[in-house]
């Protein structure tokens, strides 16, 4: 591997990891297209290695949260109850369906993910909270509490499983509209539970033959400083700009990507 092209896959892990930084935007979301349309990784081996890179990614920020007293364990344990499967059977459907189509099953990646960056971002910009906020389970609600939470973590982990995408922005989307959970505990038992459900994935990736661990450190090597850089200047720049700004950008990778795909397809 050239130097030039270990400087560039370092270079978009900075520019990924400020990005994360400054938005809090999930970074399955912003790396994958960049990993698929930029350095042009295959899709299959670009969700496995963008799966590592997310559970090493959120190692620092969940202990913090969990220092910080942000963490509700039921909220985690019903999320997981329901993602750990559901992440199984998306990890099944993909090993199956590349099994069937072999290197086509990139195409499929390519359209699904496609779809995947125009709903999110629009979804993450326009849907609003509900107005009632909570820290923890009503006692009276828990069951049902629990086994709706359990269901978004089955949603969650169908599509970790076949794409990385989801653990981060899909959880705290639905979190936050369904169920009112303040954003401090929302987003502090969502990274523990992503770190679980992206843990469980890397490994079935990786036992898989899915992920470049060469890749997979040179981006680490840029996101991890670039994270720290972009918390750091948050205060300086206008967080909801920024924010529309790459919801746009992510849109517009999206586009490309399924234009593409339908057309490769074709």
């Amino acid at each position: 591997m050239s130097p030039g092209t270990i400087a560039a896959r370092i270079l978009i892990g900075v520019i990924v990891g400020i990005l994360v930084g400054l938005t809090g935007i999930g970074g399955g979301v912003v790396l994958l297209p960049v990993l698929i349309s930029i350095l042009g990784v295959p899709p299959i081996i670009a969700v496995g290695s963008d799966a590592v890179v997310n559970c090493v990614t959120k190692m620092g920020a969940g202990l913090i949260h969990w220092r910080r007293g942000n963490v509700r364990w039921q909220l985690v344990s019903a999320l997981t109850l329901g993602s750990i499967p559901g992440a199984g059977l998306g990890l099944m459907f993909l090993t199956l369906l590349r099994a069937s189509r072999g290197n086509g099953v990139n195409d499929f990646l390519k359209i699904l993910i496609a779809v995947l960056l125009i709903i999110i971002p629009i979804g993450y910009l326009y849907v609003k909270p509900s107005s009632a906020i909570r820290n923890t389970f009503v006692a009276t609600e828990s069951i049902k509490d629990y086994c709706g939470i359990a269901l978004i973590g089955f949603f969650v982990g169908v599509l970790v499983g076949i794409t990385s995408i989801g653990s981060g922005t899909v959880t705290l989307m639905l979190l936050l509209v369904l169920y009112g959970y303040s954003p401090a505990v929302v987003v502090g038992s969502d990274v523990v539970h992503a770190l679980l459900l992206t843990g469980f994935t890397s490994l079935i990736q990786a036992r898989l033959g899915n992920v470049d661990f060469a890749l997979v450190g040179y981006i680490l090597i840029g996101s991890i400083p670039g994270g720290m850089l972009g918390a750091y200047i948050t205060k300086s720049i206008s967080a909801t700009r920024l924010k529309q700004t790459l919801c746009a950008i992510l849109v517009a990778f999206g586009v490309q990507m399924f234009w593409e795909g339908i057309l490769h397809a074709k």
